[in-house]
């Protein structure tokens, strides 16, 4: 019996990547979370804005006598900023974080595009201005209960989904050379594997898996297509001569796959 729904995307490069969804019920933690953040920056935001428009009000009746339009205008001018504030809340953080909010970070769960990307400034804007909408009469719940992929209307427009956050592991039948665990050393300190997101890690994980399945054509067109993409996302200046496209991707999958260990273990 599987307890977690799972879908199976596929990604620019035609690899296929599996998923697990984040479920309703850490969704629902992790907006719990968020709306507990987000209350907070939202009463400090209140108070500052009281005190603020106090002092305003009172230089403005010093000068010209009472305007009860002027106290109108605070209020409607407060409550689109409160607005921006819930939005803007969201936004930062899906895209400054790669699709995570600080309760989405705690409950271990990620927002990523239908292609297995990471979700960007637009889809993040997208889910954010659709929120409100999810949350009125709880329709973002119906959604995700009664769809296959649990997807909310922000999250359809937006074209994105909600996974949990997996630790990568080792895969049996991925070999990998010894020339390739002499580089994955010296990417260790020569590239910023840091960059290198848990999607990317699983594009190159079914790549080694899936290469001895391939033309040889194939295989080098897409084994160079990833090791030039992977190179420019780990900031990798130079690649050593002689190292070839294949031993490149098996020496990052090594060097990622050692990183995570030393940062779970330590």
């Amino acid at each position: 019996m599987r307890f977690f729904n799972r879908i199976t995307l596929q990604t620019p490069e035609s690899v296929e990547l599996e998923f697990t969804l984040a479920g309703i019920g850490n969704r629902a933690y992790a907006l719990l979370i968020d709306y507990i953040v987000w209350g907070l920056i939202l009463i400090i935001f209140l108070i500052a804005w009281v005190f603020l428009s106090i002092q305003f009000i009172d230089v403005i009746e010093d000068l010209i006598g009472s305007d009860t339009q002027l106290e109108l205008w605070l209020v409607s001018i407060q409550l689109l900023i409160s607005f921006f504030i819930y939005v803007g809340y969201f936004v930062f953080f899906e895209t400054l974080w790669q699709g995570q909010t600080p309760g989405k970070r705690y409950v271990k769960i990620r927002v990523i595009r239908d292609d297995g990307r990471p979700a960007r400034l637009q889809q993040a804007t997208l889910r954010a201005l659709l929120r409100p909408v999810d949350d009125l009469f709880f329709m973002g719940v119906f959604f995700i209960a009664l769809g296959k992929r649990e997807k909310r209307i922000g999250d359809w427009v937006a074209g994105t989904v909600v996974i949990q956050e997996e630790q990568p592991l080792t895969a049996a039948n991925v070999s990998v050379s010894e020339s390739a665990t002499t580089l994955a050393n010296q990417l260790q300190t020569q590239a910023d594997l840091s960059r290198l997101l848990p999607d990317d890690f699983a594009v190159i994980r079914e790549y080694l898996q899936r290469r001895d399945g391939m033309t040889a054509e194939a295989r080098t067109q897409l084994s160079r297509q990833l090791a030039t993409q992977v190179k420019d996302i780990i900031s990798l200046e130079n690649v050593p001569q002689k190292v070839t496209a294949n031993v490149f991707l098996e020496a990052v999958y090594l060097a990622y796959q050692q990183q995570s260990s030393s940062r779970y273990s330590g």
